[in-house]
């Protein structure tokens, strides 16, 4: 199992902060997981419909799209952040 979370826009699109899912055979990468997700429903395609903008971090770690899942226990999703 593997935790995902979900923060600002994308949790409340999502509809949920975080859940535990099983990740299906052939989810690899974090690409690979939002493809998954994106199926799972209206509210997913919708959190994830531009899947370029959304950012993750593995086990807290920010990471890139081709960035592999093996042995996460963690991986979170996020808008860009922005300072000022």
């Amino acid at each position: 199992m593997v935790k995902l979370v979900y923060f600002a826009w994308v949790r409340e699109r999502v509809g949920k902060p975080e859940e535990s899912v099983e990740l299906p055979a052939g989810v690899a990468t974090v690409a690979d997981l939002i493809a998954w997700l994106r199926g799972r429903g209206e509210e997913y395609a919708y959190a994830f419909e531009n899947a370029g903008v959304v950012r993750a971090a593995i086990d807290r770690v920010h990471a890139k799209p081709d960035a592999p899942l093996a042995g996460a226990a963690e991986i979170a999703f996020f808008p860009p952040m922005t300072g000022g």
